[in-house]
Formats: structure tokens, sequence, C-alpha cells
């Protein structure tokens, strides 16, 4: 009769337990959906968000819809480009070829693309891996271009191709500044890298990136996009806020670029990802070490983000700490590996808190919301901290 009663009483207090868990996991959803239906609406464009932890997704839901014409809602299975969330892609691509030994973190531009000026005699796929190259901007560079005599050259039809930005570098006789000597976040850099997948693997960046990751992790919706000759399944338009009223805004000149910011994907596929970056499916932790390194100066300071605002500079003149393709600024003091992407139409962040095996992604088909500062919000909820506000 004892032994009885204890184990009602051990399987009362499991009960109890396991009631208790699933009490704190519903509030927990209750509190991410009021964060994000807090900026969203039922019927206007809005967000896809995902959290995980310990590799089980704890939170996963859309907001709004993909797409004002037909009113289709966001679910998981909305594809969003990505914009410069791409960047870990890409240098995981590079980090593919150096593992096959067709490249090695220290060769240079001139080395690999014979025809490029001078100036890229030091400026290793190292340096442009973590922004210490100082390329030209292409955006800066189709300005000049772009006189109001030819004002045609580039436009949301007729859209600049990455070999179009190759040959523009090439008119340059001078980067920002010596590789290696300062940091500036660099869409060129990325563009260039993706030029140079192509040129090592002797097949397009897209079929490498499908053929290397994609496949292999069973991405089966992620493509990098290319207008002509592929489609986005479940696609979600772009959406920008004027006076109060959000229009499409789906495509700019520079849409077409595809190493820094043309994959477009959903949530059910970025859950595969982190899976595979937590599993080291792709690369063993030893190999994917090097992009966990925040890059250096030779004369010992600091990385540091430019001091003049523009749309790419998240931070002016903060810190900042970047590897290959990844951000690695702390959050409170918790090691974090992170990376926005913004684009016409599109906000996008993933943060991925190591230590504590948090995965937070947030894709937005609108520019007027902040998934940095959602994103920061949803950190606060899981790994119970307090607001910062």
């Amino acid at each position: 009769m004892r032994l009885q009663l204890i184990l009602f009483a051990a399987a009362f207090l499991a009960l109890g337990i396991e009631s208790s868990a699933q009490t704190s996991r519903l509030s927990s959803q209750n509190q991410a959906d009021a964060i994000f239906s807090a900026v969203t609406q039922e019927n206007a464009p809005g967000l896809a968000a995902l959290v995980r932890k310990d590799g089980r997704t704890l939170f996963e839901k859309g907001y709004g819809v993909r797409d004002l014409r037909t009113n289709a809602k966001i679910d998981r299975y909305t594809n969003f480009r990505l914009a410069s969330f791409t960047k870990q892609f890409t240098a995981m691509a590079l980090m593919l070829l150096v593992h096959d030994g067709k490249l090695r973190y220290d060769q240079t531009l001139t080395q690999i693309f014979p025809d490029f000026p001078a100036y890229g005699k030091n400026i290793t796929i190292r340096n442009l891996l973590n922004h210490t190259g100082g390329l030209p901007d292409y955006e800066d560079l189709m300005e000049v271009v772009e006189t109001p005599r030819n004002s045609w050259v580039w436009t949301p039809e007729r859209q600049i191709q990455d070999a179009e930005v190759l040959k523009l570098l090439e008119h340059e006789t001078k980067g920002k500044f010596p590789p290696g000597s300062s940091w500036s976040y660099s869409n060129s850099g990325y563009v260039v890298l993706g030029l140079i997948v192509a040129n090592a693997a002797g097949q397009s960046y897209a079929d490498f990136l499908h053929a290397r990751i994609f496949a292999p992790l069973h991405m089966d919706h992620t493509i990098v996009y290319q207008k002509g000759k592929n489609e986005v399944t479940r696609r979600a338009f772009g959406h920008t806020k004027e006076a109060d009223v959000l229009k499409e805004t789906d495509q700019s000149s520079t849409s077409a670029t595809l190493g820094d910011g043309g994959i477009y994907s959903n949530l059910e596929d970025l859950a595969k990802w982190d899976d595979a970056l937590r599993n080291h499916t792709l690369l063993s932790a030893e190999e994917m070490a090097p992009a966990l390194v925040p890059s250096k100066l030779p004369n010992g300071k600091p990385t540091m983000w430019p001091t003049a605002p523009n749309d790419d500079n998240l931070h002016p003149g903060k810190p900042v700490s970047y590897g290959f393709g990844w951000f690695l600024d702390p959050y409170w003091g918790i090691p974090r590996t992170w990376h926005t992407g913004s684009t016409m139409g599109f906000r996008t962040i993933i943060e991925r808190f190591t230590t504590k095996h948090l995965t937070i992604v947030i894709l937005c088909n609108r520019t007027d919301l902040d998934p940095e500062r959602l994103a920061g919000k949803a950190a606060d909820l899981y790994l119970n901290l307090y607001p910062k506000e």
C-alpha cells in the first residue's frame, strides 16, 4: 500500500510539472503573439516569425498578407526576399569551396580576376567576407553613371547585374581605404564574392547554392531569384508606407544582384538552415570557426561602423563585430550571431543565441517594421530578460 501511495504521489508530481511546463509554453506563445500582432494588421502586409530552442520550434506564425492584390495570407511557407540575410549563405558557399580546395582565404582579387585593376592586388577573399576590403560602393558608382542624360541605364525594369557591378569596380583606380585598415559594410564585396563562387565552382552562383546548400538540407523552396529564369512560389511582395498608405515597392534597380541579397526563403526552410548550423551538417565545427571570429585591424583598433548615416549603416559610429557573413555582437552579454536584411519593400533578421540554443527569425514584407527591435523583444521574452526599452 505504501509503495502504491509513493508511485501515485510521484505520478501526480510529474503531471503537475508537465502541466506547469505546458502552461509556461502557452504563456510564452501568447506573449510572443502579442509582440507581433501589435505591429501588424490582418489585411495588410506584415511578417512571419519563428522562435526555436534546442532544435524545436516554440513559436511560428504569419501575420498579414503577402500580396495586396490577392490578400493571400502569410504563413510559414511564404517566401520573402532575404536581402542581406543572404550574405551568410554566400559566406557558406565560399567556405565550402575552401573546404573543396578550390579557393583560399588569402587569394586576392587580381589572382582570381586578372583584369581587375591594381588596387585589388591586396584585397583578399577574407577581406571581402569580413567587410575590410574597402571596395567602392557600387550603388554610389551607379549614381555617377546615371546622369540626367542617361538616367535610363538602370531601372526596376532594367536592373544592374553582377557582371556590371564588377565592370563598375574595374573602372575605378582605388578603393575607399587600404585593404584591412578599416571596416565598412560592403554590398560590393558580397556581389564580387558571388562571382568568385561561380568562377571557382565552374557553375552559376545559383546552381552551386542549390547543389551544395539548399538541396542537401531539403530547403526545397529556397532559391536565388533571377527574373525570367525561375519563379518564387508563395511569394511575398514588398511594400512601403507612403502617406499612411502601404504601396507595393517590390523591385528596384539593384534588386537583381545575387551574392549580397538575392535569396528568397521561408520559415520552414530557415528552420532547416538553423538545424544545419547547429549540427554542423555542411562544415565541421573547426571549418566553421573562421566565420565566427571577429575581424581585427592591424593597428589593434576596434572595427567601427562609419559615422555617416545611410541605409546600410545600422549603428553609425559605434563598434561592430563581424565574421564571415555574420554579425557577432553579443546581446546584453549573451553571445549572438545575427544578420539583418534591408531592401526595397523588405526587412528581415536572424538571431542565433548559440550558448542558449535559441534562434529567432523575422521576415517582413513592409519597410515600416523594425525586425531588429521585434527580435529584441522576443529575445527578452525567451531568454527571461527584463524588457529593454
